[in-house]
């Protein structure tokens, strides 16, 4: 007969390796699979979150505008022909401004849209402190 060193084999009571036949996880695999669980959780609300920002943007705006032509109609008035698109329901104004000659703002005022109309075109009057030069749309915005 042939001597085992080190004990016989069929009656081992070593321990099994943590995760194998029905043995439990150690503390520290539980705890890292719960960090991969949370950031993958955290990764996804964060691309859902960029993603509607994102949306946000581009579909926020309500209100555009578009100055179609001026006219100076004296030293202390620009005449601006604009044309404003929105959602019909959607409220807001629009900013226009002139500068004289040496580019020097002489007028600034905000022009209302209320109207429950998708497309407005309109004549406004724009006052100057001085002879108006140029006539510029600087944004619309949405109340």
């Amino acid at each position: 007969m042939v001597a085992v060193s080190g004990g016989d084999i069929s009656g081992s009571t070593a321990p099994a390796p943590d995760g194998r036949y029905g043995h439990s996880r150690s503390a520290d695999e539980r705890a890292d699979r719960k960090l991969k669980i949370t950031g993958g959780v955290l990764g996804v609300l964060f691309l859902l979150m960029i993603g509607w920002f994102g949306y946000d943007y581009v579909s926020g705006t309500k209100v555009s505008g578009e100055v179609i032509k001026f006219e100076v109609v004296s030293d202390s008035a620009v005449q601006v022909h604009l044309e404003v698109r929105k959602d019909a329901d959607a409220k807001g104004y629009c900013t226009l401004r002139s500068q004289a000659e040496d580019g020097e703002e002489v007028g600034r005022a905000d022009f209302r849209f209320d109207q429950n109309e998708g497309r407005i075109d309109k004549v406004v009057t724009l006052r100057t402190k001085a002879l108006g030069t140029s006539a510029e749309l600087l944004g619309c915005h949405s109340d």
